[in-house]
């Protein structure tokens, strides 16, 4: 059964591909509800309406296909770190759990700047085996089943071939934490030297779908969470890239601070980091 991703005659992939498409489109269909606000507190609560909204839907029609699956959403769970950790512990005895960001780089939405996406995985025994990230401002579906390849647009991904890290164009990003924030800081300060360039554009979920794309060489940021990582986290491992945590350890739900590369930079890519004392 898990080799062909389905339960009975309902592919886990298809739901998912479907699920973030619906989700997608209502989300950009509310782009530009922010031309006519001029408060924060509106614009804000237009932000809880878009991402409370999405996960309603998204959590609404995963549950009509695997009533029985658990469900790991942002917007269900509370702000800060432990909170995430006591969400994932929780839903850990679950089979199927399904790891969702209903909408990965809020702020970005709220600015218009198109660089937010859906992010969907299924994790089966905690282990993710379908990932789906779509961007519906460009229209680009990226997804992935475990052991069968990562696609966007019918077109197989692959990672980049850069093999030094003076040659690759890397991303990060900054969470709202200022500790996690001055951490990242002394990486991006190290690093800023050694690589061709350095991108921060606000979507984890998206960074990650372009290493596996080949448009981005590495990845690194710390501070995030399960729903940040997971659908990504398949993309890069199934286009032949490598995701561990800072200190070289294979990807896992629990992993909070990331590092993502096509592969062939990884190891100098992690003691860069190590020695800026920009790995936790």
């Amino acid at each position: 059964m898990l080799a062909n991703h389905t339960l009975g005659s309902k592919s886990f992939t298809a739901v998912a591909i479907n699920t973030a498409s619906k989700a997608g489109e209502w989300i950009q269909s509310k782009l530009g509800d922010y031309n006519s606000l001029h408060t924060k507190s509106a614009m804000n609560d237009l932000v809880t309406e878009v991402d409370k909204g999405a996960e309603t839907m998204i959590r609404n029609l995963i549950q009509t296909h695997f009533p029985k699956h658990g469900i790991l959403g942002e917007e269900s769970v509370e702000p800060g770190p432990d909170a995430s950790r006591q969400a994932l512990a929780k839903l850990s005895g679950a089979e199927y759990l399904w790891i969702v960001d209903p909408l990965d780089g809020t702020t970005n939405f709220v600015h218009g700047f198109p660089f937010f996406a859906v992010s969907i995985a299924l994790a089966y025994k905690g282990e993710v085996i379908v990932g789906v990230v779509y961007n519906p401002v460009h229209n680009e579906l990226f997804v992935a089943e475990k052991g069968k390849g990562a696609y966007v647009r019918g077109r197989r991904l692959r990672v980049s071939a850069e093999a030094k890290l003076s040659d690759s164009l890397v991303a990060t990003g900054f969470p709202p934490d200022k500790d996690h924030a001055a951490v990242n800081m002394r990486g991006l300060q190290a690093l800023s030297g050694k690589v061709r360039n350095i991108r921060v554009n606000g979507s984890a979920a998206l960074h990650m779908a372009y290493v596996a794309a080949g448009r981005l060489s590495g990845f690194w940021e710390v501070g995030l969470n399960p729903w940040d990582i997971a659908a990504g986290s398949l993309l890069i491992s199934e286009s032949g890239g490598m995701v561990t945590d800072p200190l070289g350890q294979p990807y896992n739900l629990n992993v909070r601070n990331v590092v993502a590369s096509n592969g062939l930079i990884h190891q100098q890519f992690i003691d860069e980091l190590k020695a800026a004392e920009a790995a936790e």
